[in-house]
């Protein structure tokens, strides 16, 4: 049967003799409509929370991403002055660019900068420099560094490392 004022349907009356029935089963109902989702107030808490973990987090992780490219740098850095000496060794003159290393197969391609780039590399060139006893030709490149003009997290450019 539906309410006149209201337009819903009332249960009151419907059990004969049992009106304190209806009135804890009305009361139930209410309390199942409230109890199906989240306050405002409370999603409000839950974002508030989800983003302060996550200003705590961001710090961390670009830290964390910072020294992985300064490894990355250091790694490149040592393997291509070692392979520049070791192609120097081997064929008696220093390599005229890094591309040389990569023909030689001493590479089989040239590592990025921490620029991202490969074009980025800065080479140290010889000025006369003598890098084994048997060496012809002291022209050419003796070591690389990088092109980078931002500064590492130990204080000194990157280009001079």
């Amino acid at each position: 049967m539906t309410n006149r004022l209201t337009g819903r349907n009332s249960l009151r009356g419907k059990v004969p003799g049992n009106h304190h029935l209806d009135d804890n089963l009305l009361e139930g109902m209410r309390k199942r409509k409230k109890s199906r989702g989240f306050t405002l107030v409370e999603m409000m808490v839950a974002i508030t929370v989800i983003l302060i973990l996550t200003g705590m987090a961001l710090p961390i992780y670009s830290h964390t991403m910072a020294r992985k490219k300064e490894e990355n740098l250091r790694r490149n850095l040592e393997t291509l002055n070692q392979m520049i000496y070791q192609y120097t060794q081997d064929r008696q003159k220093p390599p005229q660019a890094l591309g040389d290393l990569v023909t030689a197969k001493y590479l089989t391609e040239i590592p990025e900068d921490i620029t991202g780039s490969v074009d980025t590399w800065v080479p140290e060139e010889s000025d006369g420099t003598i890098m084994t006893l048997d060496q012809k030709d002291t022209g050419g490149m003796i070591g690389v560094h990088s092109g980078s003009d931002k500064v590492g997290s130990d204080g000194k450019a990157y280009s001079t490392w």
